[in-house]
C-alpha cells in the first residue's frame, strides 16, 4: 500500500477490482473479513513505481532552496531597476 497508509507492508486479499472516477481500485478484505476497503492501484505494489524523494525531507528541502534562490534573484533584479 501507499507509504503513508496504515496497511503499508501488509498483503491484503483482493476480492475484486473496479473503476471509480476513472481510477482502477482494488477492493480488499481486512480485519479477517469484517471490513472491506478500496485502494487505488497507484497505492499498491501493482501501481506505478514510487518516485524517489517524493515528499521526503530531502526533496522538500531542495525545493525550498530553489524557491529561496529564485526569490533572491527577483529581489536583486527589483533593486537594480529602482
Amino acid at each position: 500500500t501507499h507509504p503513508f497508509h496504515p496497511f503499508v507492508g501488509q498483503e491484503l486479499l483482493v476480492l475484486f477490482t473496479a473503476r471509480m472516477r476513472g481510477v482502477l481500485v482494488f477492493v480488499c478484505e481486512v480485519d479477517g473479513g469484517k471490513r472491506r476497503i478500496s485502494l487505488p492501484q497507484s497505492w499498491t505494489d501493482r501501481g506505478p513505481e514510487v518516485l524517489p524523494g517524493r515528499l521526503a525531507v530531502e526533496g522538500l528541502t531542495a525545493a525550498r532552496q530553489l524557491i529561496d534562490a529564485m526569490a533572491s534573484r527577483v529581489r536583486d533584479a527589483d533593486r537594480d531597476e529602482a
